[in-house]
């Protein structure tokens, strides 16, 4: 049990092996990766707070089911197509801002 525990933490949060790794700038996997974690505050979020009522019950579960859809085709794209996060950070190859 612990070593599934650890492989699935590795999975969603470690970005050298989850599917975000086929990102080849460092930068913008990190980006993704944050914004990921956002869009996840948001979502449980929303979901714990709307448990008080049944309607937002339904709204917090939509959020959900959408949070973890936009995930899965984060790490899909990012397994099949790195190149769409595009390059870069938006620094020069001397490290200066163009």
């Amino acid at each position: 049990m612990k070593t599934l525990v650890v492989h699935a933490w590795n999975f969603i949060f470690n970005s050298d092996v989850s599917p975000l790794r086929h990102i080849p700038d460092v930068s913008t996997r990190h980006y993704v990766l944050q914004a990921l974690g956002a869009m996840w505050v948001l979502a449980i979020s929303l979901a714990f707070g709307s448990y008080t009522f049944f309607a937002f019950n339904l709204i917090g579960h939509v959020v959900l089911i959408g949070a973890a859809a936009i995930t899965i085709a984060t790490y899909t794209t990012a397994t099949i197509r790195p190149s769409v996060f595009g390059t870069g950070s938006g620094r020069r190859a001397d490290g200066e801002h163009e």
